[in-house]
């Protein structure tokens, strides 16, 4: 059975977006579904995305969608392989900061990963639960 991501483009358009080249979104998507099931130990997986209450689903498909453009728009800096540079007096680090999180090789925005944590999903406590 192949993944399905938790948004499809469809669902992408109708929740606003408009980041995502139309012939991308479905990559995006999927790897930033893939990216949530990380940060959330695979209990989607585990459980199906079904079994979540509908709060969870919302929450999981907003921060999805926020993710898939976070990753689209900072491509090349998450891909990079060097932690730091400077060039000509200016200089940029890559990890985490104060609005950026990072887990698992995983970057977020700081405010998405924490929409995330309120469905519960995050705590690494409730693992096997």
């Amino acid at each position: 059975m192949a993944y399905e991501p938790y948004v499809t483009p469809e669902e992408y358009a109708d929740f606003g977006g408009t980041v995502l080249p139309e012939a991308e979104a479905a990559r995006f998507l999927r790897q930033a579904s893939r990216h949530v099931d990380s940060l959330t130990y695979n209990r989607m997986v585990g459980q199906g995305f079904s079994g979540l209450t509908e709060f969870q689903r919302e929450m999981v498909k907003e921060v999805v969608c926020r993710q898939a453009e976070f990753e689209y728009e900072n491509a090349d800096e998450i891909d990079t392989i060097l932690q730091s540079y400077s060039i000509n007096g200016v200089s940029a680090q890559f990890g985490s900061s104060w609005n950026v999180f990072t887990d698992k090789g995983i970057a977020m925005r700081r405010d998405v990963y924490a929409m995330l944590c309120q469905t519960g999903l995050c705590c690494r406590l409730a693992v096997g639960r």
